[in-house]
């Protein structure tokens, strides 16, 4: 995992970079181009009458839908350049390789990272509609953790969670998917002046209690052969209750979906655990 961060946020600097370059050269280029789309304007308003060979080029090149296609394109790109960097962000706030103690940080920050990273696999395909994620945000207070871990408990459990819904999809029928779509429900909150709590919930097929008794046992997975490896889970646990000094539980049943439960000390000296 050390050298997967190492790998993006080596990435994500150098994208930064050349696309910051492009962003930051968008608004002067959307600039010159009005200024330029005016000046034509102006020179046609006071001279209306052309010769053949300027109009035929204008006809050619479609001047009038050029001009105004022309600043479309450029707002498009800079938006496009905003989901880069936003992406870009998102992938080093995920990684946090920089950071090898722990520090006070966002928690809902850390989730939102992780669902963009995850957002090719929540849009609708071909065979399903897209899955539904539902924030309930309580008010947090900044949490003393090690947030590079900790962004992978997130990426592990909503990961699991879409597995499970994409699995739940393939048995259902048309009328089915309709009824009842896939949906992700994060909710947080404040126990008390010393703990807060994540909980990450979906609607898919559930976890049988033969197996949930021993979810986050190393090696162990629910998945087909090929498709997991059964160490998600245990480091998680591991991440959670050990690095955190926190509690990771698991409630489901059959056909009832699946809740992860995460408590963690809002501070890591409460939990017992110094840097």
């Amino acid at each position: 995992m050390s050298a997967l961060g190492s790998l993006v946020a080596g990435v994500a600097h150098e994208i930064n970079n050349p696309i910051n370059f492009i962003h930051g050269n968008i608004s002067y280029l959307s600039e010159y181009v009005l200024d330029l789309v005016n000046f034509v304007k102006l020179y046609q308003h006071y001279y209306p009458e052309s010769i053949p060979e300027i109009d035929t080029k204008a006809e050619e090149i479609d001047l009038n839908f050029l001009q105004e296609d022309l600043l479309k394109i450029l707002t498009s790109m800079k938006l496009g350049t905003d989901r880069i960097r936003q992406i870009v962000l998102s992938l080093r706030n995920f990684a946090r390789i920089d950071e090898v103690d722990s520090k006070e940080v966002d928690i809902h920050e850390g989730i939102d990272s992780t669902l963009l990273i995850l957002q090719h696999r929540l849009k609708a395909h071909h065979h399903r509609a897209a899955i539904e994620v539902v924030r309930e945000y309580g008010q947090l207070p900044w949490v003393q953790c090690y947030p590079g871990p900790l962004n992978q408990v997130w990426m592990n459990i909503l990961a699991n969670a879409v597995d499970a819904l994409e699995d739940a999809h393939t048995k259902q029928i048309s009328q089915d998917l309709e009824a009842h779509p896939g949906k992700i429900t994060i909710s947080t909150s404040k126990l008390d002046s010393l703990w807060v709590q994540i909980e990450i919930s979906d609607n898919g097929p559930g976890i049988p209690d033969s197996a949930r008794e021993r979810i986050f046992d190393p090696f162990f997975t629910t998945k087909s052969v090929g498709k997991g490896t059964g160490m998600g889970m245990s480091i998680s646990h591991q991440v959670i209750t050990e690095k955190h000094g926190g509690r990771l539980y698991c409630d489901s049943r059959p056909d009832a979906g699946a809740t992860f439960i995460i408590q963690i000390p809002i501070t890591q000296q409460l939990a017992g655990i110094e840097d």
